[in-house]
């Protein structure tokens, strides 16, 4: 159980196989003391008394030893904490005390409680938060100005991580763009930073905010130190080798230094969690160990199984109507999927993007009764009803903004930018927040929703607000403000799940999803390219919230691919399965066929969404042979495999498993022949597999 243990002004938080420690230095200097396996507070004193390291002059004797390194005196790494005044910059503080939030046994360990160090710099009140979570460390910062004159906050970062002496860094990231996201890419760490983030409003397609650094690992040996932001707005992640190779991490909120926010008298800002993990078991003992924690402590209700879902987008774009979609949810019912989606087009003068977007009321037109006839047909069919909505944003042709054109972000003699046809509404005005806040509980509350997927289509790019003497704040207040828009409607409609989807993958991180049930991966429906899409974002995320679609082929939106509903079906059922294509042009025997693998992912689905990933072989042509991953829960495991080219004639290579007893026998489902374990691990199992683009579903139940 995780604990957290004070002695004098050294601190110790452990977890199942890891220890974190900190220790405040008689010259009040936070010094970190160790990141790693599980230690014993004798072990942290020992670290604390040590002397410290000598260092060459130019340098300073803090920089790589501190545990939250701010601006100000003899530093020169990038500091976390940059603030000004009317009168100075940068921060000279002093330790005040430690709190720690006790839910065990009242002296001073904690089962699963919070460590708040304090420190102050006249009117600057600091708090720096731990949390241990399993193995995963949580850290953020409070900030409170209990001055009497405003502060600046240039920079606030959640944490800065330190990493011991090692040779030879290895740096990994997830890195991408629209319909191509969440590709893993991995490179020996150089002196100097490596700066990943967003500047853009939203987490972005082009990098998650996630690192993992290692010097040897391979996928299931060796450590790993990983680093996770919980963000949805613009966010910054500094990896930095300093110059005696030591390594820290820096990362939070906000892209550059310009300025964060404004904290008049009073105020106080929280940063986001910015999560820490070590292990010993290598990238895919990582990623396990991630995946439990946001199963655990992250995504909401995240023990359910997620529903089988169909959407109708690529059938139908935005010519829709109530019988055209009916017709879908007869064909989809029948398939046996359990929640069926209406896409963009169902409301206000939505017949293409350039307009509607601001009016949520349906279309007259197309529903000329509403909603509710829809939905009550397609739950007498034995489905769940969603639809889909893009509540930050507006067309300029539109109701909503022929009233209210000062509601979007702009700036004063500026043009107001339109990408896909759209402004952005400015999220931090209030009045902004309860035009939402009304229309959405209306709509939840007038018709039997169940679901609702959540776009936003386009960047920040005039992030103005005339008016407001400090519009930098709309950054931050914009994300606190959709937070809090999706805190007060799940509350209100506990019943109703929501996905979130930016153009895909331009909104995924711990904060969005401890708010959302499920995550839209990529608009890039291609279950090939969705291998390496999947590849990367198994790295932190699990199968329970990655939504993938199968959709038609050839493959209409982006290049004409054509593949079989096999291999579209296995690729799609490594996540929560979904179905996005036009039914209505589906033959009967492939309707037949898509009912048989529906029917299969419900079997497999609990393993799947809720046990133990081993990516078994990864993705690419380069390496020949299958690409394979595993999900084992108790006694079931489930294999998915897939060949995307067989070469020059030569047989397939079997499979090698993991996460198995050597010691057991396992029976595979689909052809009845018993495998001993050991067997499984050492020699693997064949896939049957031939061809190009050819998949398979394994089972093995243990007996």
């Amino acid at each position: 159980m995780p604990e957290t243990v004070a002695t004098g002004r050294t601190w110790l938080l452990s977890g199942p196989t890891s220890s974190y420690a900190l220790h405040v230095a008689e010259d009040d200097v936070l010094v970190h003391l160790h990141w790693g396996p599980r230690i014993v507070p004798a072990d942290a004193e020992a670290l604390a008394a040590a002397p410290p390291p000598s260092y060459w002059p130019f340098e300073s004797p803090l920089d790589g030893r501190e545990e939250y390194p701010v601006e100000g005196g003899p530093r020169f790494v990038r500091p976390a904490l940059s603030v000004r005044d009317e009168e100075r910059r940068g921060t000279e503080w002093r330790f005040e005390g430690h709190t720690v939030v006790d839910d065990g046994d009242g002296e001073g360990h904690s089962g699963d409680g919070e460590l708040r160090l304090r420190f102050r710099d006249a009117g600057l009140a600091v708090t720096l938060h731990y949390r241990m979570r399993g193995d995963v460390v949580e850290r953020w910062t409070t900030l409170a100005n209990d001055g009497a004159t405003p502060l600046e906050l240039l920079r606030a970062d959640s944490a800065t991580w330190t990493l011991p002496h090692r040779e030879d860094w290895r740096l990994s990231q997830l890195h991408g763009r629209w319909a191509a996201e969440s590709r893993l890419v991995r490179s020996p760490l150089t002196y100097g930073e490596k700066v990943i983030g967003s500047r853009r409003g939203h987490t972005g397609h082009q990098h998650l905010p996630w690192v993992a650094l290692d010097t040897d690992a391979t996928e299931e040996s060796g450590e790993v130190y990983g680093c996770a932001l919980g963000w949805s707005g613009s966010w910054r992640i500094a990896v930095a080798q300093l110059p005696d190779a030591r390594v820290q991490i820096t990362g939070g909120a906000g892209h550059d230094d310009s300025g964060l926010l404004r904290l008049a008298p009073g105020e106080s800002f929280t940063t986001p969690v910015f999560a820490g993990l070590w292990t010993d078991a290598g990238h895919g003992g990582a990623s396990r160990a991630w995946h439990a924690y946001q199963r655990a402590y992250v995504v909401p209700d995240a023990d359910r199984d997620r529903p089988v879902l169909f959407n109708s987008w690529e059938a139908t774009t935005f010519d829709i109507s109530e019988e055209q979609q009916l017709a879908l949810a007869r064909r989809a019912a029948a398939m046996g999927v359990e929640l069926f989606v209406v896409d963009d087009g169902w409301f206000g003068a939505r017949t293409s993007d350039r307009a509607g977007l601001g009016d949520w009321t349906p279309n007259p037109d197309r529903f000329p009764s509403g909603l509710t006839p829809l939905a009550d047909r397609v739950h007498e069919l034995g489905m769940r009803f969603g639809i889909w909505v893009e509540p930050e944003m507006v067309n300029p042709d539109s109701d909503l903004y022929r009233a209210h054109p000062d509601w979007v972000q702009y700036q004063p003699g500026r043009r107001r930018t339109e990408l896909r046809n759209q402004l952005v509404l400015n999220l931090a005005r209030e009045d902004v927040q309860e035009y939402l806040w009304q229309r959405l509980d209306a709509l939840l509350s007038g018709a039997p929703i169940d679901y609702v997927k959540w776009d936003f289509n386009r960047c920040f790019t005039d992030a103005g607000w005339p008016g407001d003497p400090y519009p930098q704040r709309l950054w931050v207040d914009h994300v606190h403000a959709l937070y809090a828009l999706l805190d007060r409607l799940r509350a209100a409609h506990p019943h109703v799940a929501f996905e979130s989807c930016s153009g895909g993958g331009g909104r995924i991180d711990l904060g969005i999803l401890s708010r959302t049930d499920q995550v839209w991966t990529s608009d890039n429906t291609d279950p090939l390219d969705r291998l390496a899409i999947q590849h990367g974002f198994s790295q932190l995320h699990p199968a329970r919230v990655m939504a993938a679609w199968v959709t038609d082929s050839p493959n209409t939106q982006l290049n004409g691919r054509v593949s079989s509903l096999r291999f579209r079906f296995v690729s799609a059922m490594a996540g929560v399965l979904g179905v996005g294509g036009d039914l209505t042009g589906w033959s009967e025997e492939e309707l037949a066929e898509a009912a048989g693998w529906v029917a299969l992912y419900k079997e497999i689905r609990p393993v799947v969404q809720h046990g133990d990933l081993y990516r078994l072989r990864p993705p690419g042509l380069a390496q020949g042979g299958p690409s394979a991953v595993q999900y084992v829960r108790g006694d079931e495991t489930v294999v998915l495999a897939w060949l995307e080219a067989q070469r020059y004639g030569e047989p397939v290579p079997a499979v090698r498993l993991r996460g198995l007893d050597p010691s057991a026998s396992y029976e595979c489902r689909e052809t009845g022949e018993v495998h001993r374990g050991a067997l499984l691990l050492h020699h693997g199992v064949r896939t049957g597999l031939r061809g190009d683009l050819d998949a398979t579903v394994i089972r093995l139940r243990r007996i």
